[in-house]
């Protein structure tokens, strides 16, 4: 299951960095910025997070919060944060049930090898709480500066 711009989005609910709990409910009435991405402290993973950080002032001011999701447990997410400076929160969807929620979890294959894998996605959720947009796939480079024009756009 895959969620598409205009969905409402799928409620979440998960621990995060800095002792923070995110949750849809928690967001009401906001929008934000739920990226997804493979594994804590890894290089595409890294870029995308830094880029995120730089991108928060810009977001902030428009009252656009950024939470960055992967399946890692806590101890991993606090190391990562602490070692790139993230003031964002990093959240642990360790279960699984929000990138299932959010259709990110999927088939993957490297070297003729099949395996289940945290899909690089972003989602824009609006005020209302919908799926503004949604970008599947990402590449990194200049990810983030379109999420950005894309906030400006709805704000």
């Amino acid at each position: 299951m895959s969620v598409v711009e205009g969905d409402p989005a799928p409620a979440f609910e998960m621990p995060a960095t800095g002792g923070r709990m995110v949750s849809l409910a928690g967001l009401k009435g906001r929008a934000f910025v739920l990226y997804f991405y493979p594994k804590a402290d890894t290089p595409g993973c890294t870029k995308e997070a830094c880029a995120f950080q730089e991108a928060l002032p810009a977001l902030g001011g428009i009252g656009v919060e950024v939470i960055g999701v992967s399946r890692d447990k806590m101890p991993a997410l606090e190391k990562f944060a602490a070692k790139y400076g993230l003031s964002f929160p990093l959240a642990s969807d360790a279960e699984g049930g929000a990138s299932e929620a959010y259709g990110t979890w999927v088939e993957k294959s490297m070297y003729g090898r099949s395996y289940m894998g945290m899909e690089r996605s972003t989602f824009l959720i609006d005020r209302d709480g919908r799926i503004a947009k949604a970008w599947r796939k990402v590449k990194v480079p200049g990810h983030a500066q379109a999420v950005m024009a894309a906030v400006k756009a709805l704000a």
